[in-house]
C-alpha cells in the first residue's frame, strides 16, 4: 500500500475526530495501492517505462484523492495522507514513477492553493526524495519489510521536522494539535502500502518464473479443457505445429492439427484420463515426423472434479535414433566378438569384469569358469594359482596376487606360458575412465616357431664363429673378441698379451703324411693350446691354415711366456713324428706381444703386428722357439720351445 500524510494548513480538531477522519483517508490510500496490485500484472506485458509511468500515475492519483479527503485543521489549512503514496512511488517505482506521482500531486496542490501551499509542496518533495533515497539504497537487491519499516520511520521523522520547522505549520501549532495521529498513521500507511507492494512484487516474480518456465521449456507443454481443446500452450507447441503465437492455438483441438485417425486415438486416450482420473505416463506418439513421449495428468477444482488435463510431451526423436543405432552397433559388436579369434575382457577401475567373450574364457582352460562378469581379478588369479595353470608362481601366492592385481590398470604387453606348454599374449590397455581392456591371443605356434628360430640362429652363430676342423673360435669371431677385449683392458688400464703360434714345416708334413694326417695334427695342436689356458676370458682361435692365436686379457708378458712354455711342453709330449722337420717331430714357433693402456687405446692392432714380427723372427732364427716383442720395439730373450 502507499499512504501519505501531508499537512497543508493548521487548525484544531478533537483527537477522536482526527483518528476517525484519518481512518477514511487511510482506507482510500490503501484501496488505491490495492487496485494497483490487482492490475499491475496487466502492465507487465508492456514496456518497463510504461509500467513505471502507470505506477506513478496511480500513486499520484492516490495522493490527489487523499488531498480531496483532507481534514480542515484551521480555516484555510488542511491535513491528509498524501505523502505516503509519493514515498512509496519513489522507493518501488524509481525516478520515473516518482517524477510522475510528484508532478501530478504537486500540480494539483498548487492549483488548490491556500496559506500552507508552499509548506505543503516542500513536504511533498521531501517525501518523494525520501522514497528515491530508499530506491537507490535497495537498487542492488530486492527491498524487504525491514526497508519498508525504515521508509515509514524516515517519512515520520521528516513530517515531524516539517511540522516543527516550516513557518506556516509552526504558527498553526500543527505538531501539538495533530502531530501524533499524523505521524503514526503516516508510518502505518507506508508500512501497509509497502507490504502490499512487496507481496505484489513477490507474486509477480513467481508468476514471471512460472510463465517463463512454461513458455521456454524445451518440452511441449499444454493445458486442455474437458473437450480436449487447448486452453494454453508454450512456444515449443506453436513451433511444432507452425503457428506464430500461442493465442492462435487457443480453442483448437488435435482434430485441427493432425490426421483424423491419429486425432481420434489421442482424443480417446485423453478422455480416458479425464473420465478415470488416472494419469497417462510416457505414451508414445508420432507427430509431424517426430517421435514423442507424452505424459498427461487430470486437473481438478477445489471440489475434486476433473476440469481438464495438463500435458508434457518430450521429443525423443534423436534419442530413438541413437537407441536404434546403439542396438545395431551392439548386435554388430556381438557378432564381431563371437567371430573373432582373440579373447577380450574389460575390467572396471576396481578390478571387476564388466565384459568378456567366450574366447577369453577358453584361452585359460583351468581358470575359465572363474572368468565371468562380476568376478574380481584377485579371485581369478587365486584360481590360477590353485589349479597350477601358470608355472613359476612364487611360494608367496597372496603377495603375487596382490602385485598382479595392482598392475592390472596399466598399459603393458606380456607373454605367459600355461601348464600344458601353450603360450598366451596378454595386451592390456587403460582407458580414460579407468577401465582396463585385456586382449588375449594364442601365440603357441608363433612362440614355438620363435624358439626354433632362436635355436637355429644360435646354432648358425656357433657355426659362423667356430672353426669346423678344430672346434676353436674362427678368425671372424676372433676379430670381434679382440676389439672388445682390448677396449676393456684399455679402460681398466691392465696389460693385454697375445700369442701367435705357427706349426713348423707343416706343408712338408702334409706332403709327407697326407692331408687327413695334417688335419689330425691340427686337432692335436689346438687341444694342446686349449689345455694351456685356464681362464674363461682367455681365447684360442685358429688364425688361418696352420697358424693359431691366443689372447690373454689382464696378463703380462711374463704370464704370456708361461702359457707359451706350457703349450710347447704339451706339444712335445705328444711327440708327433715329422720326418720332414729338422727336429724329427712336430714343433711350433711362437711370437708374443704385450701392451697396456696407451697402446691399447690408440692402436690395438700393434699387438698383432708385433706378435707376427716376433713369430717371423722365431722362425728365421731356427724355429721351435718362443720370441717376445713389445709395441715399443723391444726384443726379449729367445727361448727354444722344445
Amino acid at each position: 500500500m502507499m499512504s501519505s500524510l501531508h499537512v497543508l494548513e493548521g487548525g484544531y480538531i478533537a483527537v477522536n475526530g482526527n483518528w476517525t477522519q484519518f481512518g477514511g483517508n487511510l482506507s482510500f490510500v490503501c484501496l488505491a495501492i490495492s487496485l494497483w496490485a490487482l492490475f499491475s500484472i496487466q502492465f507487465q506485458r508492456r514496456s518497463f517505462r510504461q509500467e513505471k509511468i502507470a505506477f506513478g500515475v496511480i500513486a499520484g492519483g492516490a495522493s490527489i484523492g487523499s488531498i480531496l479527503l483532507a481534514i480542515e485543521f484551521h480555516p484555510g489549512i488542511y491535513i491528509d495522507l498524501r505523502f505516503s503514496p509519493l514515498a512509496l512511488a519513489g522507493m518501488f517505482g524509481g525516478p520515473i514513477a516518482a517524477a510522475f506521482a510528484a508532478l501530478l500531486a504537486i500540480t494539483f496542490r498548487f492549483a488548490v492553493g491556500g496559506a500552507a501551499m508552499v509548506d505543503g509542496i516542500i513536504t511533498m518533495a521531501l517525501a518523494t526524495g525520501i522514497g528515491l533515497a530508499g530506491h537507490f539504497w535497495t537498487r542492488k537487491r530486492s527491498p524487504g519489510l525491514k526497508d519498508v519499516a525504515l521508509l515509514g520511520l524516515a517519512l515520520g521523522v521528516a513530517l515531524v521536522l516539517a511540522m516543527a520547522l516550516l513557518p506556516t505549520l509552526v504558527n498553526a501549532h500543527v505538531l501539538a494539535g495533530v502531530g501524533f495521529p499524523l505521524t503514526a498513521l503516516n508510518c502505518l500507511a507506508t508500512v501497509l502500502g509497502g507490504f502490499v507492494l512487496l507481496k505484489t512484487q513477490q507474486w509477480q516474480l513467481e508468476r514471471s518464473i512460472l510463465v517463463t518456465a512454461f513458455s521456454q521449456s524445451p518440452d511441449y507443454l499444454y493445458v486442455k479443457d474437458r473437450n480436449s481443446r487447448f486452453i494454453t500452450v508454450n512456444e515449443n507447441m506453436t513451433r511444432l505445429f507452425r503457428f506464430r503465437t500461442t493465442a492462435e492455438m487457443t480453442g483448437l483441438s488435435d482434430f485441427n492439427l493432425m490426421s483424423r485417425p491419429l486425432a481420434e486415438k489421442l482424443y480417446y486416450l485423453e478422455q480416458q484420463v479425464i473420465d478415470t482420473g488416472v494419469p497417462l505416463i510416457d505414451s508414445a506418439e508420432h507427430i509431424e515426423g517426430r517421435f514423442l513421449l507424452a505424459s498427461k495428468v487430470p486437473l481438478r477444482d477445489k471440489q475434486g472434479r476433473v476440469i481438464g488435463l495438463a500435458g508434457v510431451t518430450r521429443d525423443v526423436t534423436e534419442r530413438t535414433a541413437l537407441e536404434r543405432e546403439l542396438r545395431e552397433s551392439k548386435n554388430l559388436l556381438s557378432h564381431a566378438m563371437a567371430g573373432m579369434s582373440d579373447g577380450i575382457a574389460m575390467y572396471d577401475s576396481k578390478g571387476f569384469i564388466l565384459f568378456c567373450n567366450e574366447q577369453y574364457r577358453d584361452a585359460f582352460p583351468l581358470s575359465g569358469e572363474a572368468r565371468v562378469v562380476g568376478a574380481h581379478i584377485s579371485d581369478i588369479l587365486r584360481r590360477v594359482a590353485e589349479t597350477g595353470e601358470r608355472p613359476g608362481i612364487p611360494d608367496d601366492v597372496e603377495g603375487w596376487i596382490k602385485a598382479a592385481t595392482a598392475s592390472l590398470h596399466s598399459n603393458k604387453d606380456e607373454e605367459v606360458q600355461l601348464h600344458n606348454g601353450d603360450w598366451r599374449s596378454i595386451r592390456t590397455r587403460l582407458a580414460e575412465d579407468g577401465t582396463a581392456m585385456a586382449v588375449v591371443s594364442d601365440i603357441t605356434a608363433t612362440k614355438q616357431a620363435e624358439i626354433a628360430l632362436r635355436l637355429s640362429a644360435e646354432q648358425l652363430k656357433s657355426l659362423a664363429e667356430t672353426d669346423g676342423l678344430t672346434g676353436m673360435v674362427n678368425r671372424r669371431a676372433f676379430d670381434e673378441a679382440f676389439a672388445r677385449e682390448t677396449a676393456g683392458s684399455a679402460r681398466r688400464n691392465t696389460p693385454f698379451s697375445l700369442l701367435m703360434v705357427d706349426i713348423d714345416r707343416f706343408k712338408a708334413y702334409n706332403d709327407t703324411y697326407g692331408h687327413p694326417a695334417g688335419d689330425q695334427c691340427l686337432r692335436v695342436v689346438s687341444k694342446c693350446l686349449r689345455q694351456s689356458v685356464s681362464r674363461p676370458a682367455d681365447i684360442v682361435a685358429r688364425y688361418g691354415g696352420e697358424e693359431f692365436v691366443v689372447f690373454l686379457p689382464d696378463t703380462s708378458a711374463k704370464g704370456a711366456m708361461i702359457v707359451a712354455e706350457q703349450f710347447a711342453r704339451r706339444l712335445a709330449q705328444e711327440n708327433i713324428a715329422h720326418s720332414g722337420s729338422e727336429f724329427a717331430r712336430v714343433t711350433a714357433s711362437i711370437g708374443i706381444s704385450c701392451a697396456t693402456g696407451a697402446v691399447l687405446r690408440t692402436n690395438p692392432n700393434r699387438l698383432l703386428t708385433e706378435a707376427d714380427a716376433a713369430l717371423y723372427d722365431a722362425k728365421t732364427q731356427g724355429r721351435n722357439r718362443i720370441l717376445a716383442h713389445s709395441p715399443n720395439g723391444e726384443r726379449h730373450a729367445m727361448k727354444e720351445a722344445g
